[in-house]
């Protein structure tokens, strides 16, 4: 790998260190298959602008907690002001009026425990408040996702309440995804990566019947997995915007990363093992290459080299009220280099393409950036993998 803390620490790498070769039982078929989008967009402009000063003198990163064991994930839930953040190997903390409250939401056991690996991810219910529905993402040894309903109350889950709905069987033990969020359709969404290692060697991100490579959605009443969006890696942290837009961080092989944006009520094809962000890939090789069929494939809206980073971590638009001038701003991050960015989206392309690094981070405080997160405000939090969440806030 090209950093030392990325080797040792990597949560959400691109997996060549993960070389495992004993194959997963193929996993249940689709309730519907995922349709490729008709147009292939143009690439995404590479032009990247330092902030106005009229807007970055207006922002700064504070602080909110520290001495977090390898957070992931930040979250309101419905009818609370508390946030709940997921930590990696087995717990989801109580963040209430900026205190970490002592006894864990949640508590799991017996995870497996590879880099990437562990308690993922959790969602409410959009009716949390009154039926106390929670929906939790984790791996286990035998390198399966499990994504489990719980009942519970505002201060904890009961575990006897358990109920699965789907366990999703890995050939190796990378690219797990992890996300649960609700979507405006009052489904449950989840992200999968393509089943781990290097290039996609099991072919999963064009496998229209593969359960992996997947952006997937559950009633969760009926849950049985319909594959939404297909050709995806590792799909990072993805959210939705107010109007129903899909943001969503997928992290490249060798030399590229993307963030991909999916419009309301779209079936897409992000083109993973054909492409590596914009650009053709070989996948007996692991390199890019001349040409390739991008017919049906959408491309990314952003890209970045690894020279730049080397995993990207999908993030939040910011719907806020503290920042007014950033409405519409979707962040980004690196987990590598903590390279913080942001656009804006629209149906024609991206705009406001800024690098918030030099002027916000000149410290460089943001490391190891695992995850985005709004508050029931839509204020825009970031998590560090090392311990540390921070807010977006007016200086």
């Amino acid at each position: 790998m090209r950093f030392a803390l990325f080797a040792a620490l990597a949560l959400v790498a691109c997996g060549k260190h993960d070389p495992e070769t004993h194959r997963a039982p193929a996993p249940p078929a689709p309730a519907a298959p995922a349709r490729g989008s008709a147009a292939t967009p143009a690439p995404p402009d590479p032009k990247l602008y330092a902030v106005p000063a009229g807007v970055v003198d207006k922002l700064a990163l504070r602080e909110v907690v520290r001495g977090l064991d390898r957070p992931v994930l930040i979250t309101p839930a419905p009818g609370t002001r508390r946030l709940y953040i997921v930590e990696q190997r087995g717990r989801i903390r109580i963040l209430d009026d900026g205190k970490l409250l002592p006894d864990p939401f949640f508590t799991i056991d017996h995870l497996s425990d590879g880099n990437e690996q562990g308690l993922l991810g959790v969602a409410f219910h959009p009716d949390f408040a009154k039926n106390g529905r929670v929906f939790v993402d984790y791996t286990t040894r035998d390198l399966a996702t499990h994504i489990v309903e719980y009942r519970a109350t505002a201060d904890r889950i009961d575990p006897k309440t358990a109920r699965e709905l789907i366990r999703i069987e890995h050939p190796y033990s990378n690219h797990n995804g992890g996300n649960l969020t609700f979507g405006p359709d009052g489904k449950l969404y989840t992200g999968m990566g393509d089943g781990g290692a290097a290039n996609d060697p099991h072919r999963n991100g064009q496998n229209p019947k593969a359960l992996l490579a997947k952006i997937l959605r559950f009633d969760v009443d009926h849950p049985q997995p319909e594959i939404v969006h297909i050709g995806m890696r590792n799909p990072w942290r993805f959210a939705f915007d107010t109007d129903g837009a899909l943001y969503i961080g997928d992290v490249g092989q060798n030399l590229w990363e993307e963030v991909d944006v999916a419009p309301p009520s779209t079936n897409l094809n992000f083109g993973w093992n054909i492409m590596e962000g914009t650009h053709c890939f070989d996948a007996d090789s692991g390199t890019t290459q001349a040409d390739c069929d991008r017919k049906g494939l959408t491309l990314p809206v952003a890209e970045y080299p690894h020279d730049e980073g080397c995993s990207v971590t999908g993030g939040r638009v910011y719907r806020g009220k503290a920042l007014p001038q950033l409405a519409g701003t979707y962040f980004y991050a690196d987990y590598c280099t903590g390279l913080l960015r942001s656009f804006r989206w629209s149906p024609d392309g991206i705009r406001d393409h800024w690098d918030w690094k030099p002027a916000l981070d000149r410290d460089a405080i943001l490391q190891q950036v695992s995850s985005f997160g709004t508050d029931a405000d839509g204020e825009v939090y970031i998590v560090e993998l090392t311990g540390a969440i921070y807010e977006l806030v007016p200086r």
